[in-house]
């Protein structure tokens, strides 16, 4: 699998992160105080989880395990950094102001998805849906999550649980699905039920997840129990909540926050107007940092625009529309004297048109993609391509830059099973750096990861076609993909790659980060999980 090979970094990077770093401290995100004064209800720690907390070696089901953890609406709701924030380093921070939100995280590194009870309420709604669906339904193998009966095969696997591999089962259960065994998978399920567990090892918690998007798969409900769990989102503020956890913990947003900020400081360097078009401008987290470096650029402050797309999930997470990021930007811009214009386009990435951007002469234009390209259909979803026809609209902008920031995975066109073990081995990857930062038991974390992470999960299993909403790709192919569009490649000066390798310091010592023909993956441990290039 292409993704899942080991990439050795160049020579100059690899000196560089174990060599005191000069000059870059204003390019680095601090930590910036989010809501409350806990990110972790038990605390973050750098070392592993197995230090904070003593394992116990049961298994359980989705049910059972949140049945087991005692939510407190007190604490559900406060999450921020238990760190200090830190104040501004350099004369000119990309990403330096301590009291603003983040935006959302994983709806997607990415990619992308009530109250206190949000766990209950999550596996209560998929179970609640299964049963709906079942009941009409004659040829379903299961009613209320459970096999109609036990083989004997199954029986003697639920006997050797304990020394059963998580993984190799649900690579088994995955295999048979894709074959149409539907009484072995039926079989397996159970037998999974008693393996994972939303508060355990990374794999258990991540074969939670994968367990709900096979039975909802074999089910042929993936794609009406994925739409109903999208209408049935937490308050606003909960998930706003959710995202920060991800936020602070992770360095996937900061990442791409962190190198598109300096590339685009870079690239309109002495321009006396900017106009930004941002495609998931969230809640605008990014550019309440870049309007602070940019209004103390030599020669005084540019006039700036910018341009926000919305999604959905941005707009429930703020409780507001596109307004609430104007209003905010407009007031950060207003406390650095920054002459500064906002404009909601109120329209999708794949329904955008030229005339929704309002062009106008002498702007320095600069187009961002966080994270987002890869929910816009391709030519294996629609004939009409809206992913192809966004980017030759971008090029005919004629951009100083556009700057993308990706998942670095291959699950767009990969058939079912292929894309079973991609998943797996991605999110097992995304998991294990979570668990580093975050007791297993945490109840934050615990509602984080089902409400910003598993959605995108059930997505790239259970649904197919137009459904599937989750269709990365590796940065070589979207490489192709630019190429054609007429795009070549800017590339990112050393001062992109100092910012992110200042920025990573924050953070366990398993991420990496590498510079390859022009770009930088994000990398944890061995596998590369993000991507950030520039483009004109």
């Amino acid at each position: 699998m292409q993704t899942s090979q080991k990439h050795q970094s160049s020579s100059g990077v690899h000196r560089s992160l174990h060599q005191p770093v000069q000059g870059i401290e204003s390019y680095c995100l601090p930590h910036i105080q989010i809501l409350d004064n806990n990110t972790c209800s038990d605390g973050c720690s750098q070392g592993t989880s197995g230090d904070s907390q003593t394992y116990k070696e049961q298994f359980y089901t989705l049910e059972s395990s949140i049945a087991t953890i005692a939510y407190d609406s007190s604490s559900a709701v406060s999450i921020s950094s238990n760190r200090s924030p830190l104040t501004p380093l350099g004369s000119q921070s990309y990403l330096s102001d301590p009291h603003q939100s983040p935006d959302n995280a994983y709806g997607s590194p990415m990619s992308r998805s009530s109250g206190v009870d949000d766990g209950n309420k999550f596996i209560y709604k998929l179970r609640e849906l299964e049963r709906t669906l079942l009941e009409d339904s004659c040829s379903c193998c299961f009613q209320s999550g459970a096999h109609q009966g036990i083989s004997a095969q199954s029986r003697n696997w639920m006997e050797m649980i304990p020394g059963l591999n998580l993984k190799e089962v649900l690579v088994y259960c995955a295999k048979v699905v894709s074959e149409g065994d539907l009484l072995t998978a039926a079989d397996l399920m159970l037998v999974l039920e008693q393996m994972v567990s939303v508060s355990g090892e990374p794999i258990q918690r991540l074969g939670a997840y994968m367990l709900e998007g096979l039975r909802a798969r074999l089910e042929f409900s993936g794609s009406k129990i994925y739409k109903a769990l999208k209408c049935e989102q937490p308050s606003s503020s909960d998930l706003m909540s959710y995202m920060s956890v991800l936020f602070q913990i992770c360095p996937y947003w900061k990442f791409a926050y962190t190198s598109m900020n300096v590339v685009i400081g870079e690239a309109v360097v002495n321009e006396p107007r900017i106009h930004i078009i941002d495609f998931q401008i969230a809640q605008g987290t990014q550019y309440m940092y870049l309007i602070h470096a940019l209004a103390k650029q030599h020669g005084g402050p540019p006039s700036i625009r910018i341009t926000g797309i919305d999604d959905s999930q941005s707009l429930h997470a703020r409780g507001g529309g596109l307004d609430v990021v104007g209003t905010k930007l407009a007031q950060v811009a207003a406390t650095c004297n920054v002459p500064f214009a906002f404009h909601d386009a109120s329209v999708s990435a794949c329904e955008i048109e030229r005339k929704h951007l309002i062009i106008q002469p002498g702007e320095a234009i600069v187009v961002n993609f966080p994270y987002v390209l890869h929910h816009v259909p391709d030519e294996s979803v629609s004939t009409s391509n809206p992913r192809d026809r966004l980017l030759r609209l971008v090029k005919s902008l004629s951009p100083k830059v556009v700057t993308i920031a990706e998942q670095e995975s291959n699950t767009n066109t990969s058939p079912f099973f292929h894309r079973f073990c991609e998943t797996m081995d991605y999110y097992m990857a995304m998991f294990e750096s979570i668990d580093v930062a975050c007791p297993r038991d945490d109840r934050k974390r615990i509602s984080a990861e089902q409400h910003c992470v598993a959605r995108d999960i059930v997505n790239m299993i259970a649904c197919e076609e137009s459904e599937r909403v989750e269709r990365h790709e590796l940065l070589g192919k979207w490489t192709l993909r630019l190429k054609m569009a007429g795009f070549t490649p800017y590339a990112m000066s050393p001062s992109v790659t100092n910012a992110v390798i200042a920025m990573l310091k924050e953070y366990n010592c398993n991420y990496r980060v590498e510079d390859h023909n022009g770009a930088l993956y994000l990398g944890w441990i061995n596998r590369h999980m993000a991507t950030s290039s520039a483009w004109r």
